[in-house]
């Protein structure tokens, strides 16, 4: 399924320690929009949905809701930062189109 690297582990690991609110896990999903039509997304979440994947990569917790599981396999999430700034990047290699700035796919 989804891979994450060390820099994207720990990266997610300060923004999971930087919230003062109880949290259960970080969300990987995948939901219409951007330039491509798929678009990536990540937020805390508070609670694990009971039809959610649950990966464990030392310690984190990645939650995957059952309709971007698909989407989501084979991709390796990484965090950058370089001159032109700081973030996290998808490398999708199921995706047969990907826009400039990386967020979205098809």
């Amino acid at each position: 399924m989804l891979q994450l690297t060390e820099n994207a582990r720990l990266a997610m690991q300060t923004a999971i320690a930087g919230t003062t609110e109880p949290i259960a896990g970080l969300r990987i999903m995948v939901a219409s929009g951007g330039c491509a039509g798929l678009r990536y997304g990540m937020a805390l979440e508070p609670a694990v949905e009971p039809d959610d994947a649950r990966l464990e990569f030392d310690g984190l917790t990645v939650v995957v809701d059952p309709e971007s599981r698909a989407l989501l396999d084979g991709v390796t999430v990484d965090f950058v930062s370089d001159l032109e700034g700081a973030g996290f990047v998808f490398d999708n290699p199921n995706a047969s189109r990907t826009c400039g700035c990386g967020k979205s796919f098809c």
